[in-house]
């Protein structure tokens, strides 16, 4: 079985003002589990643990998944939810059109099983996973507030093997398209 997701990956600019963004939360006194920044990007549809032969299905069906490219901002860094935080990102501005590419994704995907995404989409790039909150953490998102993190063009998706591990998970490329 392999654990996969469909992704878009983000540019080294981006990932190097984001990696800057986690060094001022690091200052705060909550309990924070990082991304390691090389594994920061947006996930675009979790497809969980799937074998070999979905596996060749999954990779046929996103084949046919096309788009043009399009530019994205890495803008606010917040949390999921101000009462009870649990996930720390960056909104991603993008016009819709990543919300356009899930749906696209989740009609490719409905076929093979994959049951469509009940919770609006809402396009994010997870920076850090809040264990224990403490309001330090509000104070280090103050000072990140109104910053925008770079942008780029979104030239395709991947689709990634995730491979948990104790250091955190690693990822491998299983799939490149590009429009």
């Amino acid at each position: 079985m392999i654990r996969a997701f469909v992704a878009i990956e983000l540019s080294k600019d981006i990932l190097y003002q984001l990696t800057l963004a986690q060094d001022t939360l690091r200052k705060c006194r909550a309990h924070i589990r990082f991304v390691d920044p090389r594994n920061i990007h947006i996930t675009v549809k979790f497809l969980g643990d799937i074998n070999q032969k979905l596996l060749q299905q999954v990779i046929y069906a996103l084949e046919s998944v096309t788009d043009d490219p399009f530019p994205i901002t890495a803008g606010t860094v917040t949390v999921n939810n101000t009462i009870r935080p649990r996930t720390i990102w960056s909104s991603i501005d993008d016009a819709g059109r990543i919300e356009e590419l899930f749906c696209r994704i989740e009609e490719a995907l409905s076929p093979l099983g994959f049951g469509r995404e009940s919770r609006s989409f809402t396009p994010h790039a997870t920076l850090a996973r809040v264990k224990s909150s403490d309001p330090s953490l509000f104070s280090a998102l103050e000072l990140l507030r109104g910053k925008s993190y770079g942008s780029c063009i979104i030239q395709g998706i991947k689709l990634k093997k995730s491979t948990l591990g104790p250091l955190g998970p690693v990822y491998e490329d299983l799939l490149e398209v590009i429009w």
